[in-house]
């Protein structure tokens, strides 16, 4: 899903040249040219976050950008807002983000210029998660989120520690007494030899192009497992 940003701006010519430059750049931009409908969009009563990044120009001929940077950051306060300001005008950048702006753009600016630090503010607003790798699997630890070539993989939550083991243990010797020990943690009881292996084999079974010739999760005979390094 591509970055909503909302281009709060009066001047058709920015406008149009601003939206080509950020819809060429893989972002979605809906417009609003006036203080009411800038807050009708961005700062929406129910609290919602419809966009991600809000380009706000000080100046309106109806209304001005310190009202709608003021209504958003009330709002919602995690919406990040770069203000569009003339070079020269230092005292509306101050007060921009004295209001709780998160950068400024100075008029005129260079394309490349504007793309970089709206970058530079997406990265700083998302919050960093923690993603481990197994093969082709992608791990979100925070969400406890598993996909397989984008797909997404339903596990149990024995299935699911399980798999977090292995891959945060790549290329290393996992024991079977580690591995019962990690489950019991998980389950609150004690996990049986048989029953270990059918956990192994129904992991396999979702993880595995091959599940009868694994390459994820390898046996190593009378130790335990080893995951793909």
């Amino acid at each position: 899903m591509s970055t909503r940003i909302l281009l709060v701006e009066d001047d058709p010519l920015i406008i149009e040249a601003l939206t080509e430059l950020l819809v060429e750049s893989g972002y979605h931009v809906d417009t609003a040219d006036t203080q009411q409908r800038a807050i009708e969009l961005a700062a929406p009563a129910t609290g919602l976050h419809p966009y991600q990044l809000v380009l706000l120009d000080v100046t309106l001929r109806q209304g001005n950008g310190f009202a709608v940077c003021a209504a958003i950051k009330e709002n919602t306060p995690d919406v990040p807002v770069i203000f569009l300001t003339a070079s020269d005008d230092e005292f509306n950048t101050v007060t921009g983000l004295q209001m709780g702006a998160d950068d400024y753009v100075a008029k005129p600016f260079r394309p490349r210029e504007l793309l970089a630090r709206i970058a530079a503010i997406m990265r700083r607003s998302q919050p960093s998660r923690r993603i481990v790798g197994l093969g082709p699997i992608r791990i979100d630890t925070d969400r406890a989120y598993v996909e397989r070539a984008g797909k997404e993989l339903t596990l149990s939550a024995l299935e699911y520690r399980l798999l977090l083991l292995f891959a945060t243990n790549p290329g290393k010797l996992v024991t079977r007494d580690k591995i019962r020990d990690a489950l019991w943690d998980s389950a609150g009881t004690y996990i049986e030899e048989n029953t270990l292996s059918v956990y192994i084999k129904r992991l396999r079974d979702k993880i595995e192009d091959d599940p009868s010739h694994p390459r994820l999760i390898q046996t190593v005979r009378g130790m335990g497992y080893k995951a793909e390094g």
